[in-house]
């Protein structure tokens, strides 16, 4: 994709075809725009008009006849992809072509992250703006490109889902799915049942509100929401919800950006919200917490049924996308396995298993969707008991890597949505963007016929322990344009984009996003030095200002600015941040540097290639929890992933041996894992990355000579997928991996 001009064009997602073109466009008042062919293209003509108005102060006024000095918006009949458009800018004019008015409007996002900055807001009086000369042929390579939003467990205004969807629009996505209900709150009014917002959009804070709580003494934006909080009866309580007449508006407003949003009640697990409300929908009468979820709804009951069939009524009543997501997912359906009605229903329509009694629900409810002309989405646990054809399966479950090809496989259309590296609700590091950049939406293992069932992808914020609509911001942003251009252009230039993002920055800040700054390269957490060392970093972006502490108090406006190199030569902390101009901080980096004089190889003849890699079958919260004694498997390795022979759903892994340093110095490890690990070389710890967590990276150093050091490397899974990276550099380079020629035993 690197092509002539791609460093001059900062366009999110890159377009799939773009040639530069002799010089550029003015745009003055003396422009015209000139929409042929009807009113086809009125709402994005008007969309245009807007943006430019933006710049120049008013809007360009309209022509019926082609010139110069022209923009015209044009139908071409014969572009095939319903989102795909031409664009030809030259000095003279510029047309913008498409069949249709969606692939209008993404011809002219292309034609906005042109356009200066400014054009985000109104109140200027530029005298002209320029767009550069371009060919640009353009369409996406999957057609569902989305972001989904829970606005359950914490809540959000329609304001913020307004900007939301102006940000989508802007990368060309086209599907937002809204997860409106689960066992925190109900969030959108069903006039059939008004308790389920009376009542169940509402909570007392909760142990993620305390744990958010808990944030905010060193993150304001880990502050529970105010404008979501009420007292009544003497309680504090934290909630809302949306009227049935302001999501209809929202539809609207997001019809005009041709973003489909897509509804998800989720059900038959995930209900507490609902049962508390009308306890008849379980089969024991109330919903409570079991071992890992809640208990669901009943789909032995008539009841049950027509509770479902009239809350999707009404929703389908709000939402016309012709899909309807149904959740169907993390269901505990040990209530049903003892009650009489399941067990009776069970043995009528011959079902086996309680599995497939929650196909029965699911694949009734999708017969209830099909017949008012909706298509039916669902997690992917709808396939464990069997699922028709005709649903479209979403896949999450990174731990089951088989789930998308076996349901692409049956005929299945299915969206991915991997919880690594798609769940944006994960604490994003230095790896975040790339891994989401290159990530692969086709899974291994499919014809490319089969491969035609993905359609697409999505990236999920689930909002636990995201309270306040600035810490979304901050977890999405700039995961997001990375999605984008996986989705629209499908194909890689890491390098190009970083670069194309850079620009970005401007944009966003305009548009008032509270995006995660780049990421300041280099650092190490935990350093080491022998006699003396420097700290100083680079600002990742030329308009940041980068401010420090030695006291541990954290960074503020007013902290020293580090313009200069710090001479260390005892041992020292920093706590350091990069600001904008506008006083706003970025992550807070806490460094800490101790003396350390170099280890001494150990006097041992190492004959054996490889570590020793002993398995410890169980689920372990810490590495410490494993046990000390006989292992249940013992294999040699020589790499720092998981052997095949030790995959399992919980397990512990213990790596021994030697690493053979090739010369003195001042190593730094990089230990990425999910769940837990902890690193020790030479008897010294160096990575401490214990606990059950996402994927995540921490690092550390340590001093050695050359030759051989004692290697232990300790690593857990809990359940629910497993990743495991160590990586190393010398002297400030690029971390690489480990030579598998170090590794001895």
């Amino acid at each position: 994709m690197a092509q002539n001009g791609i460093t001059q064009l900062p366009i999110i997602p890159y377009p799939t075809s773009l040639t530069l073109q002799a010089g550029s466009f003015q745009i003055s008042s003396g422009t015209k725009l000139l929409v042929p062919g009807g009113h086809v293209f009125n709402n994005e003509a008007a969309i245009l008009n807007q943006l430019l108005a933006n710049c120049l102060g008013k809007p360009l006024g309209k022509t019926t006849t082609t010139g110069n000095n022209t923009i015209t918006l044009t139908l071409d009949n014969s572009i095939t992809a319903e989102e795909g458009y031409t664009l030809n800018i030259t000095p003279q004019q510029v047309v913008l072509a498409a069949r249709t008015p969606a692939g209008m409007f993404m011809g002219i996002q292309t034609i906005r992250q042109l356009l200066p900055a400014m054009a985000e807001r109104s109140g200027n009086n530029a005298q002209s703006i320029s767009l550069p000369g371009v060919a640009i042929k353009d369409e996406p390579a999957y057609a569902y490109r989305g972001m989904h939003v829970d606005v359950s467990r914490h809540f959000f205004s329609i304001a913020y889902l307004k900007k939301f969807i102006n940000i989508m629009s802007l990368y060309k996505f086209n599907r937002l799915h809204l997860h409106l209900t689960d066992d925190q709150g109900w969030r959108i009014e069903i006039k059939k049942y008004p308790l389920l917002t009376e009542v169940g959009a509402w909570r007392t804070f909760n142990n993620q509100d305390s744990a958010c709580m808990l944030k905010a003494a060193d993150n304001p934006d880990f502050a529970i929401d105010t404008q979501h909080i009420m007292h009544k009866n003497g309680k504090t309580l934290y909630g809302g919800f949306y009227t049935q007449a302001e999501m209809k508006a929202l539809v609207a407003y997001a019809q005009t950006k041709h973003i489909d949003i897509i509804p998800e009640i989720d059900m038959p697990g995930h209900m507490m919200a609902a049962i508390n409300q009308y306890t008849y929908l379980s089969s024991n009468g109330s919903s409570k917490f079991g071992e890992l979820f809640s208990t669901p709804i009943c789909p032995c009951l008539p009841s049950t049924f027509k509770f479902a069939q009239d809350v999707y009524s009404e929703i389908m009543d709000i939402f016309p996308s012709k899909y309807i997501h149904i959740g169907g997912d993390e269901v505990d359906r040990s209530a049903w396995a003892k009650s009489d009605e399941c067990k009776a229903l069970m043995k009528a329509k011959g079902l086996k298993s309680t599995a497939e009694l929650q196909s029965y629900f699911i694949d009734s409810m999708e017969v209830f969707f099909n017949a008012h002309g909706r298509k039916m989405i669902g997690w992917d646990e709808i396939l464990e008991g069997g699922v028709s054809k005709t649903a479209i399966v979403m896949y999450w479950r990174s731990w089951v890597p088989k789930a998308p090809v076996e349901a692409a496989k049956l005929g299945n259309q299915v969206i991915m949505t991997p919880g690594n590296p798609l769940y944006f609700d994960g604490i994003p590091d230095k790896n975040s963007l790339p891994n989401v950049y290159n990530f692969n939406v086709v899974p291994k293992g499919l014809t490319v016929e089969e491969g035609n069932n993905i359609i697409g992808a999505q990236a999920n914020i689930w909002t636990e322990m995201i309270p306040s609509e600035r810490r979304a911001d901050y977890m999405y942003m700039p995961r997001m344009t990375a999605l984008a251009e996986v989705l629209w252009t499908n194909r890689k230039d890491y390098a190009s984009f970083t670069q194309r993002l850079q620009a970005n920055y401007a944009r966003l800040d305009e548009l008032n996003v509270n995006y995660r700054l780049p990421d300041v390269e280099g650092l190490v957490t935990d350093n080491v030095f022998a006699d003396r060392d420097t700290f100083f970093i680079n600002k990742p972006l030329n308009k940041l200002t980068i401010r420090y502490t030695t006291d541990g108090s954290l960074p503020t406006i007013n902290s020293p600015v580090l313009n200069k190199p710090v001479v260390i030569s005892s041992p020292q902390s920093f706590r350091v941040a990069a600001f904008r101009s506008n006083g706003l901080r970025g992550d807070i980096y806490n460094l800490t540097y101790k003396q350390q004089q170099p280890a001494e190889a150990e006097n041992f003849n190492a004959t054996g290639s490889g570590l020793i890699c002993s398995q410890y079958k169980g689920g372990f919260k810490m590495t410490t929890l494993m046990p000390q004694g006989k292992p249940d498997t013992v294999v040699t390795v020589n790499s720092f992933t998981v052997p095949k022979a030790l995959e399992a759903e919980v397990f512990g892994l213990k790596y021994r041996g030697y690493i053979d340093i090739p010369q003195d110095g001042v190593y730094s490890f990089y230990f990425t894992c999910d769940d837990g690990g902890v690193l020790k070389i030479a008897g010294r710890d160096v990575v401490n990355n214990d606990g059950n967590h996402a994927p995540f990276e921490k690092d550390g150093q340590v001093a050695l000579k050359k030759g051989l050091h004692t290697f232990a490397m300790d690593f857990i899974e809990a359940g629910g997928g497993y990743t495991l990276k160590l990586q190393y550099s010398l002297k400030g380079g690029a971390p690489q991996d480990i030579p598998a020629e170090w590794l001895k035993h």
